[in-house]
């Protein structure tokens, strides 16, 4: 539940205009000020994923790290994407938000 909830909020802040992908993208934004949350793919490269963490620390910016580099990618439309910053304040709450939430569990 909370997964695709995630997903899905990321399609939507995509569709916004408010996601900047890409390591060279994602780097801008966090030296700039205008990522308000940086996502990493679970399986990003670990020098990819140590270089985004210790920059976004620098830079005061919080990183989640969740799901694989396809799920990402298709949740916004694109091909696979390893790292991706929300620009937006709103947008980055809602999914710190949605990230916290914890699993709903199904009743049988």
């Amino acid at each position: 539940m909370m997964k695709s909830k995630f997903l899905s909020n990321l399609g939507l802040a995509m569709r916004a205009g408010k996601l900047v992908t890409g390591d060279e993208g994602v780097m801008a934004a966090v030296k700039s000020g205008d990522a308000k949350l940086v996502i990493i793919a679970e399986d990003a490269a670990a020098n990819t994923s140590k270089k985004m963490s210790d920059k976004c620390s620098t830079y005061h910016v919080p990183v989640l790290v969740y799901g694989s580099r396809e799920q990402l990618g298709t949740s916004i439309g694109k091909a696979d994407r390893v790292v991706i910053a929300v620009t937006d304040k709103g947008f980055a709450q809602m999914l710190e938000k949605v990230w916290k939430l914890p699993e709903v569990q199904a009743i049988e």
